[in-house]
């Protein structure tokens, strides 16, 4: 090799290198995670769990909803892990980064409070099982068939074909009528 080939291959062979190798695992690391969630999902979508007249559909419906969670959470932890190792390789120092993101965790913790009470509303409202697609609700003064349920929003269509959404962390009382 001459000089130059030499150099440009101790160059690549340094960070650059690295970075692309946390790139690929971090690649390769989604994929295979992704493909285990759905698989467990898959399984857990066609299983009867609770016996009985239409309750398969809903626990299907609930399992892909949990699915969708877990395959976000993820693969948010692989990307924020792998970009804190990225930024290390450039020299970058994370120790203050981490410290301050303490600070700023509390901060956006107190400012989106709405955000994540919906989204923990949603969370236990799927777990316990209050109500599901295609139930009749009855929910502060709207009254009709639940068209989506999500983890912060539940999607409502009432007898003059309105389309409300409703925060989950603003249902405090919910009447069911589909449920025996």
């Amino acid at each position: 090799m001459n000089e130059r080939t030499q150099a440009i291959w101790d160059w690549f062979n340094g960070a650059p290198f690295r970075i692309l190798v946390i790139f690929i695992v971090a690649l390769i690391g989604q994929v295979i995670g992704n493909r285990a969630i759905d698989r467990g999902i898959s399984k857990l979508a066609t299983t009867d769990l609770m016996p009985g007249p239409g309750t398969a559909k809903r626990q299907a419906e609930r399992a892909r909803t949990i699915g969708t969670v877990f395959s976000s959470t993820f693969n948010a932890a692989i990307w924020i892990i792998a970009l804190g190792m990225i930024l290390g390789e450039f020299g970058f120092n994370l120790g203050p980064v981490i410290a301050s993101a303490g600070v700023i965790g509390v901060a956006l913790g107190l400012g989106a409070q709405t955000i994540v009470r919906d989204v923990l509303s949603g969370i236990f409202m799927l777990v316990e099982d209050q109500y599901g697609v295609g139930d009749e609700i009855h929910v502060q003064e709207i009254e009709g068939k639940v068209e989506k349920v999500g983890l912060r929003i539940t999607q409502i269509r009432d007898k003059n074909d309105v389309l409300w959404f409703v925060r989950n962390g603003e249902i405090l009382v919910v009447g069911n009528k589909s449920k025996g």
